[in-house]
């Protein structure tokens, strides 16, 4: 996408001043390190020594580099003394022509601002955070009078209780489903609760104590509540005890079906605790960090531990790390991973960091209270420290491994297709739809790092020249589209979005829609391969097209025909899965929809008033003007939909 010549302002808060005015110079649009220093020089003149963040431009307007100062004045000027800096500096300056300068009030307001800005713009010289997927939460919401138990992610506006975050969705189900079976708090939506007139299966397997029917009281279910947010909240033990109690106390009376309820619900408890990989007791709340590097690549390994137990761990590999020291890579990883992700009021790392009080202060706000950040010597937090450092080196022994060998699978695969490098971003293509209907087109991309989910892109065949069932025209389409648009966003193919390997998932037939629809689009050197099962479709007997009509294939254990066949696959699954959303969503739709200004509420009391859609339609106008909650210009509406003649 073509960026602006001169960026916009990050935010308008009174904290922050951005001086745009004074801080930008053109120069030439090469690269030359005298017209770098000479910019920077310029921008030095207007700066005061007060704290902010500094922004580093290219010709383009494209940035480089986000940093941040306790005093702008002085830190801006340290790159115009090109004498002892790095060559990854003089690199960065010597593309740099102008500058924006944002002022804070503080030094850590302005670490905050900074690793906002490395996530807005993720540019090519700070240290990145690959893995920028938002975590999960467990979430008890406290806005309904039998509250649920659910997953979590993004924005939490929802009312109630988070608990995390949780290294990955599977281990959020896990904990989810032990927390039932323990607390038999409910999991389905308001709207599925308020319809029910009989317990659903999860009251029958003894996961859900079914409150949408009555079969718990307000205060049973309310103590329920209390005591998952206690075991969430740490106090795992008190709950544990109080449970064994109640199983005790139910054998004396010889309430054995009670007890053998309470027995379940015990052992449920004791897999939770029993499931986590390390030994957290006593350690409370608290994130474990520790790294690894090797090869020039560089591992940061994340134990999240809640209560004193072990919510998940993950492995990070940040990008942009070359000629940094360990400590400043993790002093940037920090500040970015706690971008969204909340802190705890103690982080711990395995080594001393250098600004470790300041990213300290920084955080304290998000956390509620004073933050430590400590390098353990003994103990408990020694051990899960050097735990975190094993769990780092052998995240990144298997991260190189898989990197040599998807590196060498993607030079095959360019030599195969005869590219002139290896390729960095693959997009394939495939279509699903059934007898026509609910047609949609699918883009997945992967690159040397696996598929890159992010980028995915579905298309909803919606052209009335694209014939239903018409794979070819389906096909047109998508690429007219995709194309189309690359072209006025990216003409000059500067922004990564353009591939190096185009796959369709078809034959002859889809190659040659797919090569005239790039063609007519003026396109001529984007290398196009489709693929197609081969004989009796037998997976492993693929056959490549080209766009000038030769076929290869590749042997049956080639591990190029094992990626390629990966990579089909999750476009076939990508596109199957947006056909079912859409279908679903088409199951679920009502000829009221297509009516102006007829909202939900509305739609409903037509419906309960007559039944079906087909009677609102064939009603009277002074019928439907007698449907309770239907004004008379609603119903003058809804006639006037239907019998546009009178």
């Amino acid at each position: 996408m073509a960026r602006p010549s001169k960026p916009p302002p990050d935010r308008q808060d009174d904290r922050f001043h951005e001086d745009a005015a004074s801080s930008t110079v053109r120069g030439s649009d090469q690269p030359d390190l005298e017209a770098g220093v000479a910019a920077i020089r310029e921008v030095v003149r207007t700066l005061k020594p007060k704290p902010g963040v500094y922004r580093m431009h290219d010709a383009r307007g494209d940035v480089l580099y986000v940093g941040k100062a306790r005093a702008l004045k002085n830190r801006v000027a340290n790159y115009t003394q090109v004498a002892g800096l790095s060559k990854r500096l003089l690199r960065m300056i010597a593309q740099t022509r102008s500058m924006t300068i944002v002022t804070t009030n503080s030094e850590a307001e302005a670490l905050l601002l900074e690793a906002q800005l490395i996530k807005r713009y993720r540019p090519p010289y700070n240290v990145l955070l690959r893995d920028d997927k938002s975590f999960p939460f467990i979430l008890i919401r406290a806005d309904h009078a039998f509250p649920r138990i659910q997953k979590h992610r993004g924005a939490r506006r929802a009312k109630g209780d988070y608990y995390g975050p949780f290294a990955s969705a599977g281990s959020v189900n896990t904990t989810i489903n032990a927390l039932q079976k323990l607390f038999l708090l409910r999991s389905c939506n308001d709207g599925f609760f308020s319809r029910r007139d009989r317990p659903c299966l999860l009251y029958q397997i003894k996961r859900c104590s079914a409150p949408c029917v009555g079969r718990i009281d307000p205060d049973s279910y309310a103590e329920l509540v209390a005591e998952a947010r206690d075991f969430l909240g740490g106090k795992s033990s008190t709950v544990q005890k109080k449970i064994e109690r109640q199983m005790a106390k139910a054998a004396e009376s010889l309430d054995f079906e009670s007890a053998a309820m309470l027995r379940d619900r015990l052992r449920a408890a004791t897999f939770i605790q029993g499931s986590q990989a390390i030994n957290a007791q006593g350690v409370g709340n608290a994130d474990v960090f520790a790294m690894a590097a090797k090869g020039g690549a560089i591992g940061i390994q994340a134990f999240f531990i809640r209560g004193g137990q072990n919510w998940g761990h993950r492995a990070f590999f940040p990008s942009h790390t070359d000629g940094l020291a360990p400590e400043e890579v993790m002093s940037s990883f920090l500040a970015q991973f706690y971008e969204e992700v909340p802190p705890p009021r103690c982080i711990l790392v395995d080594r001393a960091l250098p600004e470790a009080d300041l990213i300290a202060e920084a955080l304290q706000p998000s956390a509620g209270g004073r933050v430590e950040i400590s390098v353990p010597q003994r103990g408990d937090r020694r051990r899960l420290i050097a735990q975190a450092e094993r769990n780092a080196v052998e995240a990144l022994d298997r991260r190189l491994a898989e990197s040599g060998t998807k590196a060498r699978i993607l030079r095959e695969t360019a030599e195969f297709f005869e590219l002139p490098e290896a390729p960095v971003r693959i997009e394939v293509y495939d279509n699903s739809h059934i007898m026509g209907t609910n047609a949609v087109g699918a883009m997945i991309v992967a690159g040397p790092e696996g598929f890159v989910k992010g980028q995915y892109r579905k298309f909803n065949i919606k052209r009335p020249e694209t014939a239903p069932g018409d794979d070819f025209a389906m096909m047109r389409e998508v690429m007219a589209r995709r194309f189309g648009r690359a072209q006025a966003e990216d003409p000059d193919r500067q922004g990564g979005t353009w591939p190096d390997l185009v796959l369709i998932d078809g034959g002859k037939g889809q190659m040659t829609a797919v090569r005239e629809t790039i063609e007519e689009q003026g396109i001529e050197d984007l290398p196009l391969i489709a693929v197609s099962k081969g004989p009796d479709r037998n997976a492993g007997r693929e056959v490549f097209h080209f766009p000038d009509g030769r076929e290869k294939t590749l042997p049956l254990n080639s591990p190029v025909l094992f990626y390629l066949q990966q990579l089909r696959d999750e476009a076939h699954r990508f596109a199957i899965g947006a056909h079912r959303a859409k279908r679903s969503r088409a199951i679920t739709a009502s000829p009221l929809d297509e009516i102006p200004g007829i909202g939900p509420a509305r739609k409903r009391a037509l419906l309960l008033h007559f039944g079906t859609a087909g009677k609102v339609r064939a009603a009277a106008l002074d019928d439907l003007q007698r449907a309770p909650g239907v004004s008379a210009a609603v119903a003058q509406t809804v006639y006037d939909f239907y019998h546009p003649n009178g």
